[in-house]
């Protein structure tokens, strides 16, 4: 049995990890839960049966001794949290955003040995998109890319202490919600060359956007245009792929089914129905665990959307196009998003 830890004992540890475990069963075993509010681990324990629980990361790690820990704290944790695992030995698959900044996930990845990190990423695993990318090179040339996140975050959203704050959150919507469609989009179209970007604090108290816009070019020349927002009453999440010989569009919210996806083309035939969901990657990383190899989105795919997010902060910041180029280690923005520097 994979000995499983969870560290956060908040709404997405209950809602997503722990059913996706519970369907892992048979090879995984839900050991541990830390918080640093040690009374609501206690509770959140209780609720869901498992045996032990821990009012910080390093007792969790020293004394239930996982294989495997889902990291389920807010962003502003996750560096320094995900390198205390890996430097224990365990694995981390780690809630997105992964980090705050490509400086943090380079040293996430360098502490990797024996165990490995990856970053939450559940869309790239249901049946619609895995099947979109076996397909894609029979489509013809990838042409243009429509990438809209459309959500809405009332005021109440960001009274939690942590949102609303580059420090504590990384980043607003383009790096928090935007980029699990920024994601997909990456794993279509593969690798971008240079990013035009326009943001907005329109309607919210925070110190990052609440809108954003951007352009995209790919290194085949293809184009794609990228809107996020949390303003926006009417919810969607939308993709859509123009190929030479086919268009394939994405229409959900938080997750898809097959029957959200339209193609028009006779090549799209998923093979089965799988749900776009925590289970979804869960079950591969495990078979990863199994198998002592490398898991999907870690290193360089884990690091791709985050790469894309802080290209248009700092297009946005500069009000000129950014190329992938740029964003070494002497760029302000690769250590964070709104271009400063972390002092502590």
């Amino acid at each position: 049995m994979i000995r499983v830890a969870v560290v956060g004992a908040g709404g997405i540890a209950g809602a997503c990890h722990l059913p996706a475990l519970r369907a892992q069963a048979h090879r995984a075993e839900v050991v541990a839960v830390a918080d640093v509010d040690r009374a609501r681990a206690a509770v959140f324990a209780r609720e869901h049966g498992i045996p032990r629980f821990y009012g910080s990361v390093t007792e969790l790690l020293e004394q239930a001794r996982p294989d495997l820990v889902h990291l389920c704290t807010p962003p502003g944790r996750h560096a320094v949290q995900a390198i205390e695992c890996l430097k224990s030995g365990a694995w981390v698959w780690i809630e997105k955003p992964a980090c705050r900044s490509l400086a943090e996930w380079d040293a996430i990845t360098a502490a990797e040995g024996p165990g490995y990190a990856s970053v939450v990423s559940q869309h790239r695993f249901g049946s619609g998109a895995r099947h979109l990318k076996e397909i894609a090179p029979l489509l013809g040339r990838p042409l243009v890319a429509q990438c809209v996140t459309a959500w809405y975050r009332d005021d109440d959203y960001f009274k939690v202490p942590w949102r609303g704050r580059f420090r504590t959150e990384g980043g607003g919507p383009t790096v928090g919600h935007a980029i699990h469609q920024m994601d997909v989009m990456l794993s279509i179209f593969g690798d971008w060359a240079e990013v035009s970007a326009m943001t907005a604090t329109l309607d919210r108290d925070v110190e990052y956007e609440d809108v954003a816009m951007a352009t995209v070019r790919f290194n085949t020349g293809a184009l794609a245009s990228v809107v996020t927002s949390l303003l926006s009453r009417r919810e969607e999440s939308y993709l859509r792929f123009d190929f030479a010989d086919a268009t394939v569009e994405l229409r959900h919210l938080y997750g898809y089914r097959n029957e959200n996806w339209t193609a028009t083309t006779d090549l799209w035939q998923p093979p089965d129905d799988e749900p776009s969901s925590h289970g979804a990657q869960l079950d591969v990383l495990l078979d990863a665990y199994e198998k002592n190899e490398r898991p999907p989105m870690s290193a360089r795919q884990g690091r791709q959307a985050l790469e894309l997010a802080t290209a248009i902060y700092a297009s946005a910041h500069r009000k000129r196009p950014v190329t992938k180029a740029e964003l070494t280690v002497d760029d302000p923005f690769y250590h964070r998003l709104d271009g400063g520097a972390w002092t502590s």
